[in-house]
């Protein structure tokens, strides 16, 4: 249980996300700012931003579940995340920033629309409902996340917990919009950061170091190499693992960053930034599982999800402990106000503005999407109430179905003249179905459903592309001068 001075620390960092939020109230004055911010997020706010939107409570909670549990070759996941984290910087961010601001795109679906020219907007809704559907999903993660920190901390009723967690994210980012998700998540991921930097290093010495940690996990039974297993199953396991990487393209959250960056020629700086962070908190993430396995017989609290919880609690005071435990919450909430954010982007541009009322005034369209962010996170705070869910399997669906879904559409979007909104149509609609089926049919034990239905919508729009031939020359033209722009 907690003590006060714990709880006064977890309530000054409550008060301050929700001053945050009042303080951008006052300064968002059209949709651009309350979903994009303008246009106008620095290089250390996009890089942070993104990262700590990105690793959410899985992060310090997930991940050092699965390396507690099963040991090192959890690794592969940390790995294949730090490769899709690079590449997607690279690859994707300064196209995207060029292209969306060339299209006047404040969505990832009215992008999608604009730069396949679908005259249809079936490219537009159809990207708006997967956002929707598999949002919520991750956004229950999320307060499954928060209702298991604050019953351990405080010994309160799980589903009390979420309600807690859910109306303190609901405030701040229905308040402030864009920017306010953006500056808390700046603190939440240099929060996060520190605390998964400190912990490890300061648990490492008790537990022996190392040589204390690997007698640990010999003891256990635990896995001691990287290599799950042999055979064909290792090699799948490994590329099952590693697969996470892939979602990266996919992540709708993550690309408005890009959008959001003031110019593409801070992005540069900003991919080292984060390049850095994600390395660190990747490695301090397994570290912390590893020394668990040392410091705890069994699952401290009777779940393995909550190692990181038990750690701090267990070496430290409790005012430094608080700081350290409030790190867990910004990494909770740094990813749940932007789902909110883009899921509510999504019932505002790509529904509302566009079936329901096109001409609707900003203040109209503003209001519309505060309403929105509440809307979805009453259905993803029901999702949250089973305290069955693990916080690591939640993300790992949501994670795949966006992946699959948008990841190969982004790229060709992105690299390709040839692909027309038919193609990225029907592959998108291939790679979410793909995904959703694999996993309901129980082969998600054998590959990560992320995998199969990545495959499946490159397959199709290569398919569609060699049938369905794409002659728009503005397309084209406006294709040039975005990759004209990107070099130089």
């Amino acid at each position: 249980m907690a003590s006060t001075a714990t709880l006064i620390t977890f309530i000054v960092y409550l008060l301050f996300l929700l001053g945050v939020g009042l303080y951008f109230y006052k300064r968002t004055s059209n949709i651009s700012d309350y979903l994009l911010g303008g246009r106008g997020m620095g290089k250390w706010v996009t890089a942070l931003s993104a990262q700590a939107s990105d690793m959410s409570g899985w992060l310090l909670m997930g991940l050092p579940g699965a390396a507690f549990l099963y040991g090192i070759n959890q690794s592969w996941i940390a790995i294949g995340l730090f490769i899709g984290t690079v590449l997607n910087w690279i690859l994707v961010a300064p196209r995207l920033r060029v292209y969306t601001e060339k299209t006047e795109s404040l969505t990832m679906a009215s992008f999608l629309e604009a730069r396949f020219k679908d005259p249809t907007g079936l490219l537009r809704i159809i990207c708006a409902i997967i956002t929707l559907i598999f949002f919520a999903i991750y956004a229950s993660s999320g307060m499954a996340g928060a209702g298991k920190l604050f019953e351990a901390m405080f010994g309160i009723d799980y589903s009390l917990a979420v309600i807690i967690g859910c109306l303190v994210i609901v405030l701040y980012t229905m308040l402030g919009g864009f920017m306010a998700v953006c500056w808390t998540d700046l603190f939440q991921g240099a929060l996060m950061f520190f605390s998964i930097l400190i912990v490890p290093l300061a648990a490492l010495k008790g537990v022996g170091g190392f040589e204390g940690i690997n007698t640990a996990v010999l003891a256990k039974g635990i896995s001691t190499s990287m290599i799950p297993g042999a055979g064909v199953g290792a090699v799948l396991g490994i590329i099952s693992t590693m697969a996470w990487g892939l979602g990266y393209f996919g992540q709708p959250h993550i690309l408005v960053r890009f959008m959001s960056i003031k110019s593409i020629k801070e992005i540069p700086q900003s991919t080292i930034i984060a390049t850095v962070w994600v390395f660190i908190s990747l490695a301090g993430a397994i570290l912390v599982g590893l020394i668990g396995t040392a410091m705890y017989a069994e699952a401290p609290g009777g779940d393995a999800e909550k190692v990181f919880i038990y750690m701090i609690s267990d070496m430290f005071n409790p005012w430094i402990g608080g700081i350290l435990l409030a790190a867990i919450l910004s990494a909770i909430m740094s990813t749940i106000d932007s789902q909110l954010l883009v899921s509510s982007s999504a019932l505002t541009e790509d529904f509302y503005q566009k079936i329901i009322k096109k001409d609707a005034s900003e203040k109209e369209l503003i209001l519309i999407g505060r309403i929105s962010v509440i809307i979805i996170s009453v259905i993803a705070m029901l999702l949250a109430l089973n305290p069955d869910n693990t916080i690591l399997g939640l993300v790992s669906y949501a994670w795949g179905g966006f992946g699959a879904a948008f990841g190969p559409v982004i790229l060709m979007a992105l690299f390709s003249k040839k692909t027309g909104w038919k193609s990225a149509l029907a592959g998108m609609v291939t790679g979410a179905v793909v995904c959703v089926l694999w996993k309901q049919i129980g082969l998600g034990a054998q590959m990560y459903e992320i995998v199969p239905g990545f495959i499946a919508n490159f397959i199709v729009m290569l398919i569609a592309n060699s049938f369905i031939k794409q002659d728009d020359a503005d397309m084209d033209k406006t294709y040039d001068e975005v990759q004209a722009e990107v070099k130089g």
